[in-house]
């Protein structure tokens, strides 16, 4: 016998009913999309790999130790995506959409990073981002923000997840404050474990997000970031914070908050919720104004987001807030070759003048199996089609979910029932 295959560690199955409740969160986000004035892009899931070490930063740990990366057949060193701005960005410069335009776009699909497997977080990951250019203006920032914040109420989330905001800065302002930091932590260097120690010279601002209880403490007593803005960060994130008050969208300030991605400055923000454990963000995004020209473009403001799918499901799960899954109207059943013709008109029709959810029995087992496939799909009614009766145009109508007496119906009268039973 053949060795069974499986799926590679952390690239996972989206099988039923799982994947009605991906293709509700989907549709969803496509109009709720549009009606924000965002249009769709599809972008390639290899890139090569020098776009994300320019991108994303050679010290994140994207780049250090997640990235997916290979030579291809001509020598090319290539990556599969880990996310999804860079690539937004590569596009609209290679296809020449951002000198002197305004442009929103969107995306869905897969990511790749390879991380320790858990609830959350797997090695092929789902996002929707959110990507504007051309837009330096605080009110895109705060825009960005109320979008997700309407996307929360209408899946029934907004009370579920706390909204985290802060400002990186401009990149001489950060580059000061870097300093100050690495001045801090060198005071401490003992206290440090060995992750933060590492990042103490390449990229200090990331051991504030450390999720290292021990270090809580120590970060909570560094200098803060907000203390040392320019004059022109600190405006922009006051005029963000009004926006975001007049909208009356709660907020908190977390100084730690940086993000773990090299483009970002100024305005941050992140999702979180507190029923996920480790993997509490849900949505996180901010701006990153140098990106494109650090891509090769001309200067262009940008400010996007990221929303992790799978995160998103799993507390829509917890609190109950997917829809019901779609159900079967009707089951149809056939006692021969010649009904099951007939059954296969007759399905066709209900589905085409009445959008009934209907489904045909297909195989050859016996009425009695039929049956019980009938009642285990959950179907309200079922449909017999026998030979018999094809003498006569007749079909029988049976209740499945409610005492009724069985029915015959003509076939010419098959469409008004059912016109009428859910017109009701």
């Amino acid at each position: 016998m053949a060795t069974l295959l499986q799926a590679i560690r952390g690239f996972n199955d989206i099988l039923p009913p799982s994947s009605q409740a991906w293709a509700f969160f989907e549709q969803l986000i496509r109009q709720h999309a549009e009606l924000y004035a965002y249009q769709e892009v599809r972008l390639p899931l290899l890139e090569k790999t020098e776009l994300f070490v320019r991108g994303v930063g050679t010290t994140t740990d994207i780049v250090e130790k997640e990235i997916y990366t290979f030579l291809d057949r001509n020598g090319d060193s290539l990556a599969l995506r880990p996310e999804g701005t860079a690539g937004c960005v590569r596009a609209a410069l290679e296809h020449g959409l951002l000198h002197n335009q305004l442009q929103r776009f969107w995306y869905m699909g897969p990511m790749f990073r390879h991380e320790r497997p858990q609830a959350g977080r797997y090695r092929q990951f789902y996002q929707v981002g959110f990507e504007a250019f051309g837009m330096a203006d605080p009110s895109l920032d705060a825009e960005l923000i109320v979008m997700t914040a309407s996307l929360w109420r209408k899946l029934g989330l907004l009370p579920h997840l706390t909204l985290q905001i802060n400002s990186l800065g401009s990149l001489e302002a950060r580059a000061q404050y870097r300093q100050l930091l690495i001045v801090y932590f060198e005071q401490h260097v003992a206290l440090l474990d060995a992750e933060s120690q590492a990042r103490l010279y390449k990229n200090p601002l990331r051991i504030l997000d450390s999720k290292n209880i021990k270090l809580a403490a120590l970060i909570q007593a560094a200098p803060k970031l907000l203390d040392h803005l320019d004059a022109e960060s600190l405006a922009h994130f006051n005029a963000l914070q009004g926006i975001l008050n007049a909208a009356g969208i709660a907020f908190v300030i977390n100084p730690c908050l940086v993000r773990g991605l090299d483009y970002y400055g100024r305005t941050v923000f992140e999702w979180v919720s507190a029923d996920l454990g480790a993997q509490g963000t849900v949505c996180a995004g901010g701006r990153y104004d140098g990106l494109v020209e650090q891509l090769g473009g001309k200067a262009t403001p940008a400010c996007g987001f990221a929303m992790g799918v799978e995160r998103l499901l799993l507390l829509l799960a917890q609190k109950a807030l997917l829809p019901v899954v779609a159900k079967i109207d009707i089951y149809l059943i056939s006692d021969s070759p010649q009904a099951k013709v007939q059954a296969l008109l007759v399905a066709e029709q209900l589905r085409s003048e009445l959008q009934l959810n209907v489904q045909c029995d297909c195989t050859t087992a016996n009425l009695k199996s039929q049956f019980k496939r009938a009642d285990k799909s959950g179907a309200t009614w079922a449909i017999i089609f026998s030979v018999g009766e094809l003498k006569t145009a007749t079909m029988s109508v049976k209740a499945l979910r409610k005492e009724e007496p069985q029915q015959q119906l003509t076939l010419a009268d098959s469409v008004g029932f059912f016109r009428q039973q859910y017109s009701r």
